[in-house]
Parts: C-alpha cells; structure tokens; sequence
C-alpha cells in the first residue's frame, strides 16, 4: 500500500512557447527520469514524441509520466498552449489535482494563459506560478507578477526574487530562509551554490519577504496574532499557512527562473512537495446518475472503497489503444472485469501501465490516486466511468464544445477509403473535439474541429501517419439557422389506404426561443383532442427537423414549439402518424416565420507591436470585426474582438505580415449572432451549389 500523501498528480499548463515542454523536460531531468535532454527547438524534447509536434515545435497531445522527488511521487501531463487543443487542457486539468502555470517573462500573461487559467478556476485546481525565460530579452519578473495580479485576477504569492536578468540572470533568492541560489553557467542544474542575499537586494528581500509572511499567516487566526505582536512565525507554520491558502486558491506561490537555462527548478520541485494537494487534500469528484444528476455521492479517494475511475484520453501507438485512467477510488488489477456505466457493458483489464512519455512500465496492480494507461478497453472513449460492477456509479463527465469549422476530405486513390475510414475512426476516439460525418447528398467525408490548425495536423496525421494521401475541400463555416417570428398554425395528415389509415391533426404556435434554449416542446393540449400518449410522438417529430433547416439546410437553434389542439380518430391515429404531423408541420410552417442565417463568432485575442496597432484594428474593422478593448502592455498591445469565423480563415499569415512577423492571436468560439443579409445571400447559394454539384 503506497502512502497517498506522497503522490502529486500535476500538470504543466501554459501559453503557446511559454516554455513548458522545456520546464517538464528539467523536471524530468532533475528528478532522474531522462539522461540526456532534448531541446524543443531541435524537435527532440521526449515529451513531444509526434511528427508533428517535433517538426511545429508545439505540444499537441498531453503527454503523462511519472517522476520521483525527495521520496514523492510526481504524476505529470505536459498540455498543449495552443488554442485548438485547449480540449486537452481542460481534460487533463479535470483529473489533476494541482498545475504549475508557466508564464514567459517577457510575453506574460498571454491570450491563451487566460483560458487555460480560466479553465484551472473551473476545476478548482490548486496552481504554482513559473515565470520563464527570465535570462530572454525584455524579461521582467515584476511586471508579469502585475499582469497576474490585472488580468487574470488571481494573487500571486512571490515566493523568489530574480537575481540579474536577461543575460545576467545567474539566480533566485528563497524568500522564506533568505538565501541565494546561484547557478554557473555551464547549464548543470546541479551546479549551484547557496549564499547569502546579494548586498544590493537585502531591502528588496526584507520587503517582499515581510508581504508573503503578512499573507500566508491570514490562514492561521492565532499566527496571525503573534505576528502582529511582533513575533515572527517558524518557518514551518509559515509553510502550512501557504500550504493550505494554496489549496483553498486564496493565492498562488510564485516562483521564476530560465528552464532552458536550468536556473530556478530545484524551488519549484520542492514547491511541488510542500504546497501542492495530494490526491486525498482534494475535493472528491461528484457522482451522478445516468441522466447527469448529482446523487449527493463522491468518490473518496480510498483503496478500500469500491473502483471509481476516469478514462480521460485516448491515445492509439504501436502496441494498440491506451486508455488513459484516473483511478479515484479502489483498486484496479490486471485481468478485472470492469462495469462501463455509459455504454452499460462490462470490460477486461488487459494490461496496465506507466508512461513515461511514449515508452511504458507495466505493473500488475493499480489504486486510487494513481493515473495509469490501460491496454485492452475496446469501448472506453473520453468521459466513460470505470467502476466496480457490484457497485456502479457515474463520475461528473467531460462536456466538450461543438466544432466550427469542416472541410471535405476524400483519398486520391480507392484503394485508401477503408483505410481512410479506420484511420478517421481512431482519430475520432482520440480527440472529443474532433467530429466526422458523411454528406448524404454528396457522398463526401466531412471532417470538423475547433480551428484552422486543429483541422491541419489532423489532415497531416492522415498523409504521414496512417500514409493516405487525400484530396482537402475548402474549410467551411458551421453556420446555423433559427426563425425571427412567432406563427400559429395547423396541420392534418391524414392517409387512407386499405386497411387501417393514419390520422393526426395538431395545432400549434412555433416562436423563437431563448439564446441558448435549443429546441424547448410545451403541451397547452386541454381535452382529449391530442391523447397525452401522443405528446412525445409530436415533440419526436419536430425535434428530428431540427438538424436541417430551411435556408440552407443548417442544424436550426433556439426554436419553442407549443401544442395549443388538434384532433385524433379512435382507430387511425397513431403515435406515427402525430410525428410524421409534426415533421410536416415544421416544413410548412418555417419558412413563414422568419428564417435567419447565424454565423459563428470567434473571442480574438491579438497581441502586436505597438507600432502596427492601427493596422491590426484597421484589417480586423475589414473582417467585420467589433473591436471590444485595447490593453497596453511593456512589450505590445493586445486588441480583444469579436471577429465572424468566416472572416478569420488565414489570419494567422496576414497578422505577421503586418506585424513583421512579431504578432500572434488566439480565437476561441463565443456566440452564433445572424448573419448580414449579403453574406447570408451568398452563403445560402454557396451550399445550395455545393449540394446539386
């Protein structure tokens, strides 16, 4: 039985060249897991092991392993920065029970740093702060500290103050004992020393050491008391005070330094082991019904409680499909045979292991607290519970957001659509945010993701993974319709062959719903005129036509749909005759009420050199952008907007050429909004021909 108060399960989260495959590759280093490092920038780091990850130098599945440090046992993700694969942040970030955020030191607090911060705040996950890079140019560990502060709103706890900086940056000063490290400059994280305080920093030490004890002792009454009598606490009650203010995210211990330096790594291990939860110090994860109710149950982190598992990724290698699992409670040997409670069927542990990155260990037994990959699981997808078939439970699932974006993919040979369909299949089982489906008109095989780039790497994965050479379509916007007006109508169907016939009538008023409200079905039926048992049948009908609408063929939203009456005939009606009713009751009735085209709209989140700030405002005002802030900052300006989807295809390549190569965005999806009528005109024309081609 391993002791659960030495494990971490942590990841590493940040903006994209943040730093952090580099800092997770020190990590790995110090605590003996590698011999040699890779550089990220040579496309060798061990944590990046895809093609494509190497050759774009970007993280872009979250990869798991397991390192050891003064005798605790560290369970690291290192997660994507960009933002079409935050998808992979927040999964990793809803099995982890403490991050460590990586901030460049002279970037900051970049666009992408705010979602996946936002994204931590949501899952309640305990976090250190890692300022980078601090030996780069235009580095300054104060400012980024204020940025924290400004625009993430969080508290940074500063735990060390920079030695130097830029090309002068030689090391840390721990503010808590009041020493420095210094590092020499051969790039061993090894070689350092510990001295006293440079002269030239006691003052800046005293004060900055005087605002963290003034914070920390806020979580103890009794500290708090004596220090304001003027006695200063111990060192370790000083610790526990920070200790639990961090895993309450009253604030965030704040540590800097240069991983590729290896400067500053040692504090943020040990900050690792003295601040960050173990797996029993967090809140136990909610268990729900199979309709997603929270049943008041949790799962405690307990080897002797009954099995409570995550699968959270997917990934397929070599050796077959990995199911990567949080084990919550229980134990997990090989060879269990484990209840699925979303698909309802039970499945055999056939292997289990450790990864350390794309190399494995394999053990015979798993427990609670442990993250492990499981060999075997032939319908376990992202978000399915893993439990004990004596005793079924569901955790919380995972909820991803829908794609915005498609293109149409086809093989250039035949011989590849199978191997096409299979390679899809996996991809699909990888990646929740990645979608796939047929065009029924056309034949085509439509992929859809949540960017441009997203949608790249997934073609490149076709063409040098899987080796299928495929012909792309132009990227597509998944517009969608809705109505403006509030109609009342009526509608009879009525079919008299030999034999019994169908009959239902329904009256009804079809009105915009709520934003957000989808498809919502009332009965105001009073009388027997529509029997009760047939409500279903009528709102089954309706619902079904949803997901093509009148203008173009687009999946409809927001529509309310009341049944005010109708009629019914002892013998003919059925409850197929009520939905075929209302299927053709919305084809009558929607092209009277309105019908509109919605686009997506992109957040945006631009950061350029101030010189060409009139430019980006200028070309983003082209692409019907609202522009909603401008934010200064000590090494540009960053322009937050609200930009349609259509507008923003190729960005990325007109941003650097106006910014000589200095600019960088991120976009996430925001809201559908309707369409201008010109763009509509051309959009419902587009698809129209697309469809009879």
């Amino acid at each position: 039985m391993t002791d659960l108060t030495h494990y971490r399960n942590i990841g590493i989260f940040a903006h994209v060249d943040a730093g952090k495959t580099t800092t997770t590759e020190r990590i790995l280093k110090l605590t003996g897991k590698i011999h040699k490092l890779g550089e990220v920038h040579d496309g060798e780091s061990t944590m990046d092991f895809m093609e494509q990850e190497a050759e774009r130098g970007i993280t872009i599945q979250s990869a798991a392993t397991t390192a050891f440090w003064k005798d605790h046992r560290f369970n690291i993700i290192d997660t994507p920065g960009h933002v079409d694969f935050t998808i992979e942040v927040y999964r990793s970030l809803k099995v982890l029970d403490g991050g460590v955020g990586v901030f460049c030191g002279s970037g900051g607090v970049e666009p992408q740093s705010e979602t996946n911060w936002r994204y931590a705040n949501e899952s309640g996950v305990a976090r250190l702060i890692f300022v980078n890079k601090l030996d780069r140019m235009g580095a300054d560990f104060y400012r980024v500290v204020k940025q924290v502060e400004d625009v993430l709103a969080a508290r940074p706890l500063v735990m060390v103050l920079p030695i130097g900086i830029e090309e002068n940056f030689t090391g840390v000063v721990d503010l808590l004992t009041r020493k420095a490290w210094i590092w020499d400059e051969t790039g061993d994280p090894m070689n350092y020393e510990i001295t006293d305080v440079p002269a030239d920093m006691t003052d800046q030490v005293e004060e900055w050491r005087e605002k963290l004890v003034e914070t920390a002792v806020e979580q103890d009454d009794d500290l708090m008391e004596q220090y304001l009598e003027g006695n200063e606490p111990a060192v370790e009650d000083i610790q526990k005070c920070i200790r639990k203010g961090t895993i309450n995210l009253d604030f965030f211990p704040t540590y800097c330094g240069s991983a590729f330096k290896n400067k500053g790594m040692q504090l943020v291990l040990d900050a690792v082991v003295d601040y960050l939860p173990n797996p029993t110090e967090v809140k136990p994860q909610p268990e729900v019904d199979l309709e997603g109710n929270e049943t008041g149950e949790f799962a405690i982190v307990d080897t002797k409680k009954p099995l409570r598992a995550l699968a959270f990724k997917i990934m397929d290698d070599r050796f077959g499909a990995l199911t990567f699992t949080r084990i919550y409670s229980g134990r997990l040997k090989k060879g269990d045979t484990v209840l699925n409670t979303y698909t309802g069927k039970t499945e055999r542990i056939g292997r289990i292991v450790e990864m350390h990155a794309d190399e494995r260990i394999e053990y015979d037994q798993a427990q609670a607290g442990d993250i492990v990959a499981l060999i075997g699981l032939k319908n376990t997808q992202t978000g399915h519970t893993l439990c004990d078939p004596k005793a079924p439970a569901t955790l919380e699932p995972m909820v991803f957001p829908d794609p915005v974006i498609s293109i149409a993919v086809a093989p250039k040979d035949k011989g590849g659509a199978e191997k096409m369909g299979i390679a899809i299949n996996k991809m699909v089982q990888e990646d929740p945010s990645f979608r796939v489906e047929t065009d029924e008109d056309s034949g085509e095989t439509i992929l859809k993701g949540m960017g441009e780039l997203h949608l790249d790497i997934k073609i490149d994965i076709l063409k040098r993974t899987f080796g299928i050479d495929v012909n792309v379509g132009k990227p597509q916007v998944a517009y969608r319709e809705t109505i403006t007006q509030r109609i009342e109508d009526s509608y009879t169907h009525k079919k008299q062959t030999g034999g019994s016939g169908q009959f239902a009538k329904i009256d009804y008023i079809i009105e915009p719903g709520e934003v957000n409200s989808d498809f919502v079905f009332e009965s105001s039926v009073t009388g027997g005129n529509v029997p009760r048992e047939f409500w279903p049948a009528v709102e089954k009908g309706f619902k079904t036509m949803m997901n093509q609408g009148v203008l173009a063929g687009f999946p409809v939203l927001d529509v309310k749909v009341t049944l005010t009456d109708g009629g019914f005939h002892p013998v003919d009606s059925s409850a197929v005759a009520y939905e075929t009713a209302a299927r053709a009751a919305f084809r009558q009735s929607i092209p009277k009420s309105g019908p509109q085209l919605l686009e997506p709209i992109m957040k945006v989140d631009v950061f350029t050199p101030e010189d060409h700030v009139g430019d980006v405002i200028g070309d983003l005002n082209r692409r019907r952008g609202m522009i909603k802030s401008q934010e200064p900052g000590a090494t540009g300006v960053r322009v937050k907007a609200d930009a349609p989807l259509s507008e923003m295809f190729g960005y990325i390549g007109d941003l650097r050429t106006m910014t000589s190569g200095r600019g960088q965005f991120s976009m996430e999806f925001s809201h559908y909004a309707p369409c201008p009528s010109n763009v509509a005109e051309e959009v419902i024309k587009e698809t129209k021909a697309r469809k009879e081609a």
